[in-house]
């Protein structure tokens, strides 16, 4: 079974491919017990095709013939193990490292050494070209107790899409291809992987999602993605002090493409919207107003999205030297510096062998050097904020903190109140 170009693409960009999900649970209680979580991963996950799909090379050479999928069982006994890492070694080492190819590619770990606060973690990670974030969270969801089986797709039951402007379509291939600019530059010898996880205060998150005041409230992606703006501005200065020129700085946003009738596909299913980050502007509800603009046209961008990848993904598929030319491409970091995706884990309370899902951790992929990759995660009561750089190392701490400044500075704004409201309460 031949490769899709995008998960040709996501073996022939050159970087390890891992990404994660983790969860988090309280230390009052005992291990795991692995043999138990086999036993649940055979039994919610065994019987999906996905799970059991082993890579095989290219059966001559690779720009003409391209990779395939073969079905191999997973043994659960070589897929789940224990980790005496803590968690942040953990990702940081999953992420600068490609899984083995010799079994299907996807790995679960548990370890006691989450946090300082002794938390048990489960860890899911699966190269990008076998499952993408949204499958990694529909998997979670499987082992959970109280699962419900996934419904298998619907055939027929595709909702009607709208007609797609070729000005549209047009003017999504030029923002595609737009040459925007990197972070500002280190020594290329002092690139180094690093992660790391942020716990978000949760008054403050729920303050922030409340702004603008006179508007709708804000999602986790325009919180995110306007905080991260704020963040770069507070590190690197406004763009006019950045080099290379006038092009703004592009975030992308990874939008799941699966309707009602599939959304529980797993595999690759997203697609990746280019914005442009309001860095120039000096406020935090000013960027947060220019980011839900932003997000507000993504429903018709995605419409060009499905006219375009079609017919694109199809020559590409055709000959896999154009899907690793294209990947190698989108990894330079003027063109994909920063993916910025948020989500919520709406399944609450969740529980694993009895224990209460505490936290869920969130675990992008590692990009090409210059680059840094975030992901906002609220579950219950808790916001986790994972960044995933290939700066300087401590950079990804550094930019998790300004982010986390960045909230609590949207959080505290006040809406302006004119004076005629003012005198009005006065009397």
């Amino acid at each position: 079974m031949r490769l899709t170009a995008i998960e040709e693409g996501h073996l022939r960009n050159g970087m390890p491919g891992t990404i994660g999900i983790a969860g988090l649970f309280p230390a009052d209680g005992p291990p795991f017990d692995l043999a138990w979580l086999r036993a649940r991963v055979r039994e919610r996950w065994g019987g999906l095709e996905r799970m059991n799909l082993t890579l095989r090379p290219p059966a001559g050479p690779a720009a003409f013939s391209g990779h395939r999928w073969a079905v191999r069982p997973f043994d659960p006994a070589a897929h789940i193990a224990m980790d005496d890492r803590d968690l942040n070694t953990l990702l940081t080492d999953a992420v600068s490292r490609p899984l083995p190819e010799d079994r299907p590619l996807w790995r679960l770990l548990v370890t006691e050494r989450a946090g300082e606060s002794g938390e048990h973690a489960v860890v899911l990670l699966a190269h990008h070209a076998l499952l993408d974030g949204r499958s990694l969270e529909t998997l979670f969801r499987l082992l959970m107790d109280d699962a419900r089986p996934s419904r298998p797709p619907v055939p027929g039951t595709a909702s009607a899409r709208r007609p797609v402007r070729a000005a549209g379509v047009g003017r999504e291939l030029r923002i595609i291809g737009a040459r925007g600019r990197a972070l500002p530059a280190a020594p290329t010898e002092d690139y180094a992987p690093s992660v790391a996880v942020v716990g978000l205060d949760a008054p403050v998150m729920r303050a922030a999602r409340r702004q603008p005041e006179a508007g709708r409230g804000a999602t986790l992606n325009e919180l995110l993605l306007s905080s991260f703006a704020g963040a770069l501005r507070a590190r690197y200065g406004p763009l006019s002090a950045w080099p290379a020129g006038p092009a703004p700085f592009f975030g992308t946003v990874p939008v799941d493409l699966r309707g009602r009738h599939d959304a529980h596909r797993l595999g690759n299913g997203v697609t990746a919207l280019r914005i442009p980050l309001p860095v120039d502007l000096d406020s935090p509800v000013a960027r947060l107003r220019a980011c839900q603009e932003e997000v507000a046209a993504f429903d018709h961008r995605c419409d060009a999205h499905r006219a375009i990848l079609p017919p694109l993904l199809a020559t590409a598929r055709a000959m896999p030297w154009l899907a690793q030319v294209m990947a190698r491409r989108l990894a330079r970091p003027e063109l994909t510096t920063s993916l910025c995706t948020a989500f919520k884990w709406r399944d609450n309370p969740s529980r694993l062998h009895g224990r209460a899902l505490a936290r869920v951790v969130p675990l992008p992929q590692l990009a090409t050097p210059g680059t840094a990759n975030l992901c906002l995660v609220h579950c219950a009561d808790t916001y986790t904020l994972t960044v995933v750089s290939h700066l300087r190392t401590g950079d990804a701490e550094a930019i998790g903190g300004a982010v986390a400044r960045e909230l609590a500075a949207v959080a505290a704004c006040e809406a302006p109140v004119d004076r005629s409201a003012r005198e009005v309460r006065a009397r």
